[in-house]
């Protein structure tokens, strides 16, 4: 995978989350494909970790892509969206290194006070992927096996369809349902906000 850090179309990404919001598994692909780099790089950037960087990647994209009504217009860029979601997240592991490393509960009452805010956030960002996990693990066996590959793989939707012998058409099927059941799961458990309309495998 090429995680070299460049900038990604804004008009693009912006336009492709329009389309996955309306439930394109071709513009699911192409955003994956155009935002991980930029993730990656970031990530690598920061952390300098590829385990932890691979993670941060995977986490960023699975929450954009399955909760695409969170990005405003009016507050920027989805480049500069990714691009906070991803320090955010880098952040995280940065702070969780230094506790261990200065012994995990030095002055904990003062940390607690200073950083209150970032531990909300911690917390809120414990809980949801908790409910994105719950609704990965409700998915069904094809849907969760295409978006694993797709996600873990890197591999684009033509390749899985060669790869498994099967129409791409089944491929494409199996992104749009299983987005779609992620996202109706993470309305459930309060995580997104509610669409009209339904899908069926």
């Amino acid at each position: 995978m090429d995680t070299a850090f460049r900038p990604v179309g804004r008009e693009d990404l912006a336009g492709l989350l329009r389309q996955i919001r309306e439930g394109s598994p071709e513009a699911f692909d192409r955003f994956y494909e155009s935002a991980a780099p930029f993730v990656m790089g970031l990530s690598l950037k920061m952390l300098q970790d590829r385990m932890e960087s691979e993670d941060v990647c995977h986490d960023v994209l699975m929450q954009i892509i399955t909760q695409p009504d969170r990005y405003d217009p009016s507050r920027g860029s989805v480049e500069a969206w990714l691009a906070v979601q991803t320090k955010s997240r880098c952040m995280d592991r940065l702070r969780k290194r230094r506790r261990i490393a200065a012994g995990a509960a030095f002055d904990v009452e003062t940390d607690v006070l200073r950083e209150s805010e970032d531990t909300e956030r911690r917390v809120l960002s414990k809980l949801e992927k908790e409910a994105l996990r719950r609704a990965w693990v409700e998915l069904p066996g094809a849907q969760r096996q295409t978006l694993a590959a797709a996600f873990y793989d890197y591999r684009s939707q033509r390749e899985l369809a060669e790869s498994w012998q099967v129409p791409i058409g089944t491929v494409k099927s199996r992104v749009r349902y299983g987005l779609s059941h992620l996202r109706k799961a993470m309305e459930r458990l309060g995580w997104a906000e509610s669409r009209e309309g339904g899908d069926h495998e």
